[in-house]
């Protein structure tokens, strides 16, 4: 899996970055979803290969932080970039005629960045109050990367500020991405069904498939981490939440480059 998704994810970069035709918002949004993809899954699995293969499973505290900032300051650029592509979408069936002059690349540029700087700004507060935190119970993290909640619940002192940051963080970027995702294909779904022949309403929305199928694989194994640990913890095995987690991060950097691939027609 890691394997396809290096070579998946390289090779729509390299076809974006070279193919004329692919010189559109779509696809610069799609190279952004795709070099998140590269960075969010090499900061984990080689380590996690390096457990399951060579038994090397020790890592400093320092690199365990530098990880961790790198999962979760990537993850939310992924949930930025997946609402980005929405919003993308929304104008390509609502404003055909506008979408060229809408979405310019200088825009194109600066919502990324600010996409960018969104996940770097808050993720970094949260490797500075694990950092505070004093560690007494152990030294073993229960998973193949550095997850926030795991290394918290090493530590002796009050990590009432991290559960709460913690969720802070979840709801201003996967709450808000959620939100405008939701609210665009509303908008879409009205605007396909406004449509006077069924073949222009299947021909608008299938426009649409790769996107949600990108947000179904990054989304779903997301919501089950998140609302796992904080309310039914105690009830799901351990090997559960650790098998979730790891395809939270692996499943859709594999995925994304095939689904686009087999859906989009240019690709």
């Amino acid at each position: 899996m890691y394997v396809v998704a290096v070579v998946g994810n390289c090779g729509l970069l390299y076809l974006i970055r070279y193919e004329d035709s692919l010189h559109r918002s779509m696809y610069y949004f799609l190279a952004m979803l795709s070099l998140t993809d590269l960075i969010m899954c090499t900061t984990t699995i080689p380590k996690a290969l390096c457990i399951f293969w060579f038994h090397l499973k020790e890592i400093s505290f320092d690199e365990c932080l530098v990880q961790m900032f790198f999962i979760y300051a990537f993850t939310g650029m992924e949930s930025g970039v997946l609402m980005l592509m929405a919003l993308d979408r929304y104008v390509a069936i609502c404003y055909p005629l506008r979408y060229s002059t809408i979405l310019t690349n200088p825009i194109i540029a600066k919502a990324g960045l600010v996409t960018f700087l969104r996940g770097v700004l808050l993720v970094i507060p949260l490797t500075f109050i694990i950092k505070r935190l004093p560690y007494c119970r152990g030294n073993i993290i229960h998973h193949t990367y550095c997850d926030h909640m795991a290394v918290a619940k090493l530590s002796c002192g009050n990590i009432k500020i991290n559960v709460n940051y913690g969720l802070m963080v979840a709801l201003l970027i996967g709450g808000f991405d959620i939100l405008c995702i939701s609210v665009s294909y509303i908008m879409i779904l009205w605007a396909v069904v406004s449509l006077s022949s069924a073949e222009a309403r299947w021909k608008a929305f299938s426009t649409c498939t790769a996107h949600i199928c990108a947000i179904v694989f990054s989304y779903s194994p997301a919501f089950f981490c998140f609302f796992s640990h904080r309310f039914g913890g105690h009830r799901i095995p351990p090997s559960c939440h650790i098998f979730v987690a790891n395809i939270y991060l692996l499943l859709p950097p594999t995925m994304n480059p095939i689904v686009y691939g087999v859906k989009t027609k240019q690709i």
